[in-house]
């Protein structure tokens, strides 16, 4: 049964993507992509590929204070091979100050091999509390 990723996100909605785990620095995202996912050579596509692990990391970074946000600084990938089917990223938080997040995720295929890996840094924000539809509205936490 997956959890709800307890944020509004409209784009994670459109691509299906279900957060099966968050908890202690490690994150779990499934995706079964549709056809409108898929490159010219019938395999996922690799931006959603790289949003799959951007939002394994992210969750993975978010994991140790679910109440803080955070925003993607930086992310490297490296693509081993084709991605099919039914994928599983699994991301995880390698080390965090105060206001950083240094995180990894790799996806992996059906079969459990993997299709591409990423590592990212984030920073920690604060969201608003006026309400959901304010939940894309941050404000950075200050580093003072």
């Amino acid at each position: 049964m997956s959890i709800p990723f307890g944020v509004l996100n409209p784009f994670i909605d459109h691509l299906g993507f279900t957060l099966e785990r968050f908890e202690s620095g490690e994150s779990e995202v499934h995706y079964e992509a549709r056809p409108e996912h898929l490159n010219c050579f019938a395999v996922i596509h690799g931006g959603a590929t790289m949003t799959l692990m951007d939002v394994s990391m992210a969750f993975a970074a978010r994991s140790v204070q679910p109440e803080i946000g955070v925003v993607t600084i930086e992310m490297k990938t490296s693509f081993m091979q084709a991605a099919r089917g039914r994928l599983t990223a699994r991301g995880r938080l390698i080390h965090r100050t105060a206001t950083l997040a240094f995180t990894e995720a790799t996806v992996f295929d059906a079969a459990g091999k993997p299709c591409s890996h990423a590592t990212g840094t984030f920073k920690y924000v604060r969201r608003l509390t006026e309400g959901p539809e304010d939940n894309q509205a941050l404000n950075v936490i200050s580093t003072n």
